[in-house]
């Protein structure tokens, strides 16, 4: 699919069948995630990818539904037939790290030497990359978040260490063709208040 198509067709994807991903396909996309920019090539970025049933189910085992204003009974069904579930994390100690080699000037790890915490940036381009990927394939996905009180559990149950932080997880699969579309077009900012030329 050409570019532009593919940007012309990301969306978030709320309700999945339980049809497999081609194995091949899911080689792709995490591939692809994996090709995201990062500050020093420091690549302080690393995914869980859930693919088996019963991986998936000890994910949905720590996740609390979002409160009021969020995943309704019907979506939250529809999000948990996904199946491929990759959970995208960062670490600020990688980059820390690499800024206090001799290359990059830097004698110590201060974390106020950065403006921005580019270990999230680099994480979202992950994200990204993942979400184009999967469009790419013919594929829908959905990045969501973990509330903060799951967040714990999740790192018991996966295994994560202390180093990486949980920015958000990937659901990807067949987008389900009965189910409704959400119409944001309504909500769409105007790009006079998004873009500005030349200054504010």
């Amino acid at each position: 699919m050409e570019f532009n198509g593919v940007l012309r067709r990301r969306r978030m994807v709320r309700h999945f069948t339980t049809e497999p991903v081609d194995p091949a396909a899911a080689e792709r996309i995490i591939a692809a995630g994996l090709r995201a920019p990062s500050a020093g090539y420091s690549q302080g970025y690393a995914l869980v990818v859930l693919e088996s049933e019963r991986e998936r189910a000890r994910l949905w085992a720590t996740h609390s539904p979002p409160g009021e204003g969020g995943w309704s009974p019907d979506v939250q069904e529809g999000i948990r037939k996904a199946p491929l579930l990759i959970a995208v994390l960062a670490s600020k100690d990688v980059y820390l790290n690499r800024y206090a080699q001799a290359d990059k000037g830097w004698t110590d790890r201060d974390e106020a030497r950065w403006p921005v915490p580019y270990w999230y940036v680099d994480a979202g381009a992950v994200a990204v990359l993942l979400l184009l990927a999967c469009v790419d394939e013919g594929l829908g996905a959905l990045l969501f978040g973990i509330v903060p009180d799951d967040i714990a559990g999740f790192r018991k149950e996966f295994g994560v260490p202390d180093s990486h932080d949980l920015v958000g997880c990937v659901a990807i699969g067949h987008e389900d063709p009965a189910a409704p579309r959400r119409d944001l077009s309504a909500r769409r900012r105007d790009r006079s208040e998004l873009v500005h030329r030349g200054g504010w």
